[in-house]
């Protein structure tokens, strides 16, 4: 099955935690919060005006985002646990350091 979000919303895939800190200690399964970053897997078309005028979203797929802690609702397509947000939820777009450098 595909799956194919529409209008100004965006499919997402978490990408999960570190399981130690910085310092090596392990954190538990309990403690951990849910990670607020994620890969784009698709994108709706865009939002509309009231003139009917598409605007373009301004991420797509493959892009790596940060958002907020509560934002999206959790859905499973093909046995994978994936979230579906509104682009207004997306805080941000993460660049690689090396890449944002560069430009």
């Amino acid at each position: 099955m595909t799956f194919k979000p529409l209008h100004d919303r965006v499919l997402v895939r978490r990408i999960e935690g570190e399981d130690k800190t910085k310092g090596g200690l392990i954190i538990p399964d309990s403690a951990k919060e849910k990670p607020a970053e994620g890969i784009v897997v698709s994108c709706g078309e865009g939002a509309r005006k009231d003139s009917g005028e598409l605007i373009e979203m301004a991420v797509s797929t493959g892009d790596k985002i940060l958002f907020g802690k509560w934002s999206g609702t959790e859905v499973t397509v093909n046995g994978e646990e994936l979230l579906i947000m509104k682009e207004s939820d997306i805080l941000g777009i993460i660049e690689d350091d090396a890449a944002a450098k560069a430009a």
